[in-house]
């Protein structure tokens, strides 16, 4: 008798589901976010007017993010490069930016929401940097370099 009074609870216990948390597609965890990825398009909405910008014709560019900072690079009618540091608290993800081929843009601070879905990262927020005269929505979608 004195075994089934012992036996009962453990197997309560262990019945039970345990608490797990999945990652949400609107809420990445860092390391999902680390990573190299390939910028598929971008889209820059001011004034009411929306430009396209397709990056996988006449010019390429990639993020590459690991767990305390990011760079980007693009190549294609003329070279541009940055990075710096970056946070990441549930879907905001903030960059810092430190090192930027025009100085206008160094010191910038960058607020996007992020999702990834699979191996595409959305990316959307506002760039503004007052000496480039550049205010902007921007939305981007990455593909992950495998």
């Amino acid at each position: 008798m004195k075994l089934y009074l012992l036996l009962l609870p453990t197997l309560l216990f262990a019945c039970q589901q345990p608490a797990t948390q999945q990652p949400s597609a609107t809420q990445p965890p860092a390391n999902q976010l680390m990573g190299t990825w390939r910028l598929l398009n971008q889209y820059s909405i001011a004034g009411g007017d929306t430009t396209i910008t397709d990056y996988t014709k006449d010019q390429e560019m990639i993020k590459i993010i690991n767990d305390t900072h990011f760079a980007f690079l693009k190549h294609g009618s003329a070279f541009d490069a940055g990075g710096g540091r970056y946070t990441l608290k549930g879907d905001q993800y903030t960059e810092h930016l430190e090192f930027y081929n025009n100085k206008d843009w160094e010191g910038g601070v960058f607020n996007f929401t992020v999702t990834i879905h699979g191996d595409t990262l959305s990316q959307k927020g506002i760039e503004k940097v007052a000496g480039a005269g550049v205010d902007h929505e921007i939305i981007e979608h990455y593909i992950k370099v495998k």
